[in-house]
Formats: structure tokens, C-alpha cells, sequence
């Protein structure tokens, strides 16, 4: 089997959200191939309490509860030893730097990636004063933990690598893959559903004029749907 192209190791409270997750499709797939390596690992192990409790009150008062430094630090610490390459950290917070194609495309040249999800009211600042990790959110919304921003990454990533899509235009031509433009419309069969039918010059073999016409398309798209693109 090949070596991995891109390796994640993914921290979290709940391992058991993962398996189905990373058992399906082409993410399956390039794990079997051995282009995507991926390892999870149960934050409550680094725990030192008889419980495995990793949260506590936040001193000053406040709602909920916080994630602990002690766990996560050694957890990352011991991590990272894992493979040759420590990897790049990246935590999950709505406070972080908002996920975009751009950004998309400069995570999947890493080698590793080490993904933190948070629970609760989040962690204890000393996380991120000591691992200084880069602060990663989907968007100016809150989950209720970092696993679901976990799988978007390594979704998007995973099909910068190379040979995992079977067509690799696929990834050049996706919404936000060229010039910020969203995707063109598309069709496949039938030709006619219920008086709604596929535009004639998608039907003519001339690649030209439909390479054209989808230009076209992304454009008219991008600015009724996200003119702030433009």
C-alpha cells in the first residue's frame, strides 16, 4: 500500500461520531488506497481524574462548563510524537478564521493535520496560548462541538489530493475553485422532466460555445446568488 498523501488525527470527547463518517464514499476510498490516513483520538485518555472527567466551572462564574488544559496539552503533546511530521494544530472555533476554498487549498499541501473539537463553553485559553493553534470556523454560527467542523475539513481537503476524485476537473471546476465564481448549472438525463428541459446548446457537441455558455453561467450566477464574490 502507498504511503498517505495527507494524515489527520482528530482529538475529540466523541470518537464514536466518526466511524460511519469515515467508512462511506470516496473518503473510504482514499483511506483504503492509502492516500488519506486518518486516526482518532479520545481526549478523556490524557485525563487525570479516576472519572475521566476533562471539564470544569470556569473561575469568575459563568454558564457551563470549559475544557480543561491539562488533558488537551499533554493529549497534543503526545500526539504530534506519533509520525515523523508534528503536524499543523487546528481547533475549531466560531472565533476563528472562516473556512474558504483558498484557505482549503493551503491545508490540503500539508502532510498532517491535527483537528481539536471542542465541547461545552470551549477550552480553558491556556490551550491556545500554549499550542498556539490556528483557529479554524465554518461560519458565523455555533455548533454544538468541533466534529462536525472536523469532517467538513478533511471533506474539502481531501479532494485537493491528488488522485482521489476519479475526474480531477471535478475540484477545479467547484463553486469557489476558480476566480471565487460559483459552479455552472448542470443536467443529465432525462433530456425533458415535467416542461422543464436541458438548454439546446448543451445538446450540440460544439465544446466551444458550452465552454462559453457555462462562463457565462457562473458569472450570471455568481452575481444573483453572492455578488459580494464580484
Amino acid at each position: 500500500m502507498p504511503s498517505p498523501k495527507i494524515r489527520f488525527d482528530i482529538i475529540t470527547l466523541f470518537p464514536p461520531i466518526f466511524p460511519g463518517y469515515l467508512g462511506e464514499s470516496l473518503l473510504a476510498k482514499a483511506i483504503e488506497r492509502g492516500q488519506v490516513e486518518v486516526h482518532i483520538h479520545n481526549l478523556r485518555d490524557w485525563s487525570t481524574d479516576k472519572h475521566h472527567k476533562v471539564d470544569a466551572p470556569p473561575y469568575g462564574g459563568g454558564p457551563g462548563m470549559l475544557i480543561q488544559v491539562q488533558p488537551v496539552v499533554d493529549c497534543v503533546e503526545q500526539v504530534r510524537k506519533l509520525a515523523p511530521e508534528p503536524g499543523q494544530l487546528l481547533l475549531m472555533s466560531p472565533q476563528g478564521e472562516t473556512l474558504k476554498q483558498s484557505l482549503v487549498g493551503e491545508l490540503a499541501e500539508s502532510s498532517r493535520l491535527i483537528l481539536l473539537c471542542g465541547r461545552y463553553e470551549g477550552f480553558d485559553q491556556r490551550v491556545i496560548e500554549i499550542l498556539q493553534p490556528r483557529e479554524i470556523s465554518l461560519g458565523d454560527f455555533v455548533l454544538n462541538g468541533g466534529e462536525v467542523a472536523a469532517m467538513a475539513i478533511i471533506d474539502a481537503a481531501i479532494r485537493l489530493v491528488p488522485s482521489v476524485l476519479g475526474d480531477e476537473r471535478s475540484a477545479v471546476e467547484d463553486s469557489f475553485s476558480d476566480e471565487a465564481l460559483l459552479e455552472f448549472p448542470q443536467y443529465t438525463r432525462p433530456r425533458e422532466f415535467r416542461g422543464h428541459s436541458v438548454p439546446e446548446i448543451l445538446l450540440g457537441g460544439n465544446h466551444q460555445q458550452i465552454a462559453a455558455w457555462r462562463a457565462a453561467q457562473r458569472v450570471e450566477r455568481t452575481h444573483d446568488r453572492r455578488r459580494d464574490l464580484l
